[in-house]
């Protein structure tokens, strides 16, 4: 017996404001009914001895210690800027800004 119905597919598809033909409708209500059931496989697999978890291996901190290092400078910085003003970039004016 499927899992979800043609009919509960219409209305899933209403609630969702989707128009959805007749070929639509039968053709997401077998997907659906195909994902339903490998999340109930899922369930019947896990077990109350086996913690919850994110991860299938234990994670450690991937991320790499910092490290002070020389950046640009100002100038390097603003080298191949179209425009600069007050060591700055100078970008077009937007929104009306006042000055």
């Amino acid at each position: 017996m499927s899992a979800i119905t043609r009919d509960e597919v219409a209305h899933l598809a209403r609630l969702s404001r989707l128009a959805l033909s007749d070929e639509e409708l039968d053709h997401f209500a077998a997907q659906l009914d195909v994902i339903i059931g490998a999340v109930a496989r899922v369930a019947e697999v896990a077990a109350d001895d086996i913690p919850p978890s994110s991860h299938a291996l234990p994670l450690t901190n991937v991320f790499r210690p910092d490290e002070v290092r020389p950046g640009l400078t100002p100038e390097k910085a603003l080298s191949g800027a179209p425009a600069v003003e007050e060591n700055r970039f100078r970008v077009p004016r937007i929104l009306g800004e006042e000055e």
